[in-house]
Protein backbone atom coordinates (compact mmCIF):
# COMPACT_ATOMS: atom_id res chain seq x y z
CA UNK A 1 0.00 0.00 0.00
CA UNK A 2 1.13 3.59 -0.44
CA UNK A 3 -0.58 6.45 0.91
CA UNK A 4 -0.48 9.90 -0.44
CA UNK A 5 -2.57 13.26 0.87
CA UNK A 6 -5.78 11.26 2.16
CA UNK A 7 -5.43 8.63 -0.98
CA UNK A 8 -4.26 4.86 -0.31
CA UNK A 9 -2.99 3.36 -3.59
CA UNK A 10 -3.28 -1.04 -3.41
CA UNK A 11 -1.98 -2.80 -6.70
CA UNK A 12 -4.48 -5.91 -6.94
CA UNK A 13 -2.32 -6.77 -9.48
CA UNK A 14 -1.95 -7.04 -13.58
CA UNK A 15 -4.04 -3.31 -14.72
CA UNK A 16 -6.18 -3.47 -11.03
CA UNK A 17 -5.89 -0.97 -8.33
CA UNK A 18 -8.33 -0.47 -5.03
CA UNK A 19 -7.56 3.56 -4.28
CA UNK A 20 -9.04 4.70 -1.05
CA UNK A 21 -10.07 7.81 -0.49
CA UNK A 22 -10.01 8.22 3.60
CA UNK A 23 -11.56 11.85 3.50
CA UNK A 24 -14.74 10.99 1.90
CA UNK A 25 -14.73 7.22 3.07
CA UNK A 26 -15.07 6.18 -0.99
CA UNK A 27 -13.61 2.85 -1.93
CA UNK A 28 -12.54 2.75 -6.06
CA UNK A 29 -11.88 -0.32 -7.85
CA UNK A 30 -9.81 -0.08 -11.42
CA UNK A 31 -10.17 -3.30 -13.67
CA UNK A 32 -10.25 -5.97 -11.31
CA UNK A 33 -8.87 -9.41 -12.04
CA UNK A 34 -7.37 -12.32 -9.93
CA UNK A 35 -8.31 -10.16 -6.48
CA UNK A 36 -6.46 -12.01 -3.87
CA UNK A 37 -9.04 -13.16 -0.87
CA UNK A 38 -8.72 -9.68 1.12
CA UNK A 39 -10.37 -7.90 -1.15
CA UNK A 40 -13.46 -9.83 -1.68
CA UNK A 41 -15.37 -8.33 0.54
CA UNK A 42 -18.40 -6.78 -1.58
CA UNK A 43 -16.88 -3.18 -0.16
CA UNK A 44 -17.00 -1.46 -4.12
CA UNK A 45 -18.11 2.11 -3.90
CA UNK A 46 -16.92 2.70 -7.69
CA UNK A 47 -15.91 0.91 -9.99
CA UNK A 48 -13.89 1.78 -13.48
CA UNK A 49 -13.89 -0.98 -16.38
CA UNK A 50 -11.46 -0.20 -19.36
CA UNK A 51 -12.58 -2.18 -21.69
CA UNK A 52 -13.94 -5.69 -22.10
CA UNK A 53 -10.93 -8.25 -22.41
CA UNK A 54 -11.28 -10.69 -20.08
CA UNK A 55 -8.24 -9.34 -17.80
CA UNK A 56 -9.84 -6.33 -17.38
CA UNK A 57 -13.48 -7.23 -17.33
CA UNK A 58 -13.83 -9.95 -15.28
CA UNK A 59 -17.22 -11.08 -14.10
CA UNK A 60 -15.97 -13.86 -11.17
CA UNK A 61 -14.18 -11.11 -9.77
CA UNK A 62 -16.45 -8.21 -10.20
CA UNK A 63 -18.99 -10.34 -8.43
CA UNK A 64 -16.67 -10.71 -5.17
CA UNK A 65 -16.35 -6.55 -4.63
CA UNK A 66 -19.86 -5.31 -5.93
CA UNK A 67 -23.30 -4.74 -4.11
CA UNK A 68 -26.19 -2.72 -4.53
CA UNK A 69 -25.00 0.40 -3.71
CA UNK A 70 -22.07 0.33 -6.42
CA UNK A 71 -21.93 2.37 -9.07
CA UNK A 72 -20.08 1.32 -12.08
CA UNK A 73 -18.60 3.30 -14.92
CA UNK A 74 -16.96 1.16 -17.95
CA UNK A 75 -16.55 1.34 -21.54
CA UNK A 76 -19.39 1.41 -23.79
CA UNK A 77 -18.54 -1.99 -24.93
CA UNK A 78 -18.58 -3.51 -21.80
CA UNK A 79 -22.64 -3.04 -21.36
CA UNK A 80 -23.53 -6.39 -22.54
CA UNK A 81 -21.38 -7.91 -20.03
CA UNK A 82 -22.11 -5.93 -16.72
CA UNK A 83 -25.53 -5.43 -16.79
CA UNK A 84 -26.52 -8.71 -15.37
CA UNK A 85 -24.31 -7.44 -11.96
CA UNK A 86 -26.21 -6.42 -8.82
CA UNK A 87 -24.75 -3.37 -9.09
CA UNK A 88 -26.69 -0.49 -8.20
CA UNK A 89 -26.00 1.72 -11.24
CA UNK A 90 -24.02 1.46 -14.41
CA UNK A 91 -22.77 4.08 -17.15
CA UNK A 92 -21.02 3.54 -20.07
CA UNK A 93 -18.60 6.21 -21.75
CA UNK A 94 -17.27 6.87 -25.15
CA UNK A 95 -14.27 8.78 -25.02
CA UNK A 96 -14.19 12.16 -24.36
CA UNK A 97 -17.16 11.90 -21.96
CA UNK A 98 -17.72 12.44 -18.36
CA UNK A 99 -19.49 10.74 -15.29
CA UNK A 100 -19.98 11.57 -11.64
CA UNK A 101 -20.22 8.02 -9.77
CA UNK A 102 -20.93 9.44 -5.87
CA UNK A 103 -19.36 12.69 -6.21
CA UNK A 104 -16.23 11.44 -8.02
CA UNK A 105 -14.97 13.00 -11.42
CA UNK A 106 -14.54 11.05 -14.18
CA UNK A 107 -13.27 11.62 -17.74
CA UNK A 108 -13.20 8.73 -20.52
CA UNK A 109 -9.87 9.34 -22.46
CA UNK A 110 -8.93 7.26 -25.67
CA UNK A 111 -6.92 4.25 -25.25
CA UNK A 112 -5.43 2.55 -28.04
CA UNK A 113 -3.01 0.75 -29.97
CA UNK A 114 -0.37 2.46 -32.90
CA UNK A 115 1.82 -0.40 -33.98
CA UNK A 116 -0.41 -4.38 -32.87
CA UNK A 117 -4.09 -4.89 -33.31
CA UNK A 118 -5.56 -6.05 -29.82
CA UNK A 119 -6.96 -2.94 -28.97
CA UNK A 120 -8.02 -0.66 -32.13
CA UNK A 121 -8.79 2.36 -32.13
CA UNK A 122 -11.99 2.60 -33.31
CA UNK A 123 -13.24 -0.03 -30.26
CA UNK A 124 -13.60 3.40 -28.24
CA UNK A 125 -11.78 1.64 -25.24
CA UNK A 126 -10.87 4.26 -22.93
CA UNK A 127 -8.71 5.10 -20.08
CA UNK A 128 -9.44 7.14 -17.19
CA UNK A 129 -8.94 10.47 -15.42
CA UNK A 130 -10.28 10.41 -11.75
CA UNK A 131 -10.11 13.60 -9.87
CA UNK A 132 -10.68 12.25 -6.24
CA UNK A 133 -10.28 15.35 -3.24
CA UNK A 134 -8.54 17.80 -5.76
CA UNK A 135 -5.96 14.69 -7.12
CA UNK A 136 -5.91 13.85 -10.77
CA UNK A 137 -5.59 10.15 -11.49
CA UNK A 138 -4.55 9.41 -14.98
CA UNK A 139 -5.32 5.65 -15.39
CA UNK A 140 -4.23 4.63 -19.05
CA UNK A 141 -5.83 1.26 -19.99
CA UNK A 142 -4.14 -0.29 -22.30
CA UNK A 143 -2.50 1.69 -24.98
CA UNK A 144 0.61 2.77 -26.70
CA UNK A 145 1.44 6.28 -26.68
CA UNK A 146 -1.30 8.15 -28.62
CA UNK A 147 -1.69 12.12 -28.72
CA UNK A 148 -4.85 11.81 -26.11
CA UNK A 149 -1.96 11.60 -23.52
CA UNK A 150 -0.69 15.31 -24.35
CA UNK A 151 -1.80 17.78 -21.77
CA UNK A 152 -3.18 15.65 -19.34
CA UNK A 153 -1.14 16.59 -16.49
CA UNK A 154 -1.94 14.48 -13.78
CA UNK A 155 -0.92 14.09 -10.18
CA UNK A 156 -0.47 10.35 -10.41
CA UNK A 157 -0.23 8.03 -13.02
CA UNK A 158 -1.23 4.26 -13.67
CA UNK A 159 0.57 3.17 -17.20
CA UNK A 160 1.64 -0.05 -18.16
CA UNK A 161 5.15 -1.53 -19.23
CA UNK A 162 5.23 -5.19 -20.69
CA UNK A 163 4.66 -4.55 -24.10
CA UNK A 164 3.21 -7.36 -26.26
CA UNK A 165 -0.34 -5.62 -25.77
CA UNK A 166 0.56 -2.26 -24.62
CA UNK A 167 3.73 0.08 -24.41
CA UNK A 168 7.15 -1.22 -23.41
CA UNK A 169 9.02 0.40 -20.22
CA UNK A 170 11.35 2.35 -22.10
CA UNK A 171 7.85 3.33 -24.36
CA UNK A 172 6.15 3.69 -20.98
CA UNK A 173 8.92 6.26 -19.97
CA UNK A 174 8.92 8.09 -23.09
CA UNK A 175 5.18 8.78 -22.75
CA UNK A 176 5.25 10.01 -19.45
CA UNK A 177 8.55 12.23 -19.57
CA UNK A 178 7.32 13.46 -23.23
CA UNK A 179 3.57 13.29 -22.81
CA UNK A 180 1.74 12.87 -20.03
CA UNK A 181 4.02 14.75 -17.25
CA UNK A 182 2.59 13.62 -14.09
CA UNK A 183 3.44 16.30 -11.37
CA UNK A 184 3.94 13.66 -8.02
CA UNK A 185 4.46 10.43 -9.40
CA UNK A 186 4.11 7.28 -11.60
CA UNK A 187 3.16 3.88 -11.02
CA UNK A 188 3.96 0.79 -13.71
CA UNK A 189 1.12 -1.60 -13.91
CA UNK A 190 0.15 -4.25 -16.73
CA UNK A 191 3.26 -6.94 -15.76
CA UNK A 192 3.71 -9.89 -13.55
CA UNK A 193 0.28 -11.60 -14.60
CA UNK A 194 -0.27 -12.55 -18.12
CA UNK A 195 2.43 -11.11 -19.64
CA UNK A 196 5.65 -8.51 -18.20
CA UNK A 197 7.70 -8.71 -15.16
CA UNK A 198 9.09 -6.88 -12.32
CA UNK A 199 12.39 -6.05 -14.67
CA UNK A 200 9.95 -3.87 -16.63
CA UNK A 201 8.97 -2.08 -13.96
CA UNK A 202 12.16 -1.55 -12.23
CA UNK A 203 13.45 -0.47 -16.04
CA UNK A 204 10.47 2.33 -16.05
CA UNK A 205 11.30 3.47 -12.93
CA UNK A 206 15.10 4.54 -14.14
CA UNK A 207 14.18 5.48 -17.26
CA UNK A 208 11.59 8.46 -16.00
CA UNK A 209 13.02 11.71 -15.58
CA UNK A 210 9.80 13.95 -14.78
CA UNK A 211 8.76 12.66 -11.85
CA UNK A 212 8.41 9.85 -8.99
CA UNK A 213 8.29 6.31 -9.95
CA UNK A 214 6.39 4.01 -6.95
CA UNK A 215 6.46 0.13 -7.74
CA UNK A 216 3.87 -1.57 -5.72
CA UNK A 217 3.81 -4.98 -4.49
CA UNK A 218 0.56 -6.83 -5.17
CA UNK A 219 -1.70 -6.93 -2.12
Amino acid sequence: MFGYEGLEFQWTGHDGFRITDLKNKRIIYIDPFQLSEKHKTKDADIVLVSHDHFDHLSIEDLTEIVNSNTEIVAAKECLGKLQDLPAGRITTLNPGERASPRGLVVEAIRAFNTNKKFHPKEDNKIGFVITVDGHRIYHSGDTDIIPEMSGLNPDIALLPVSGTYVMTADEAARATDEFIKPRKFAIPMHYGSIVGSEEDANKFKTAVRTCEVRILNKE
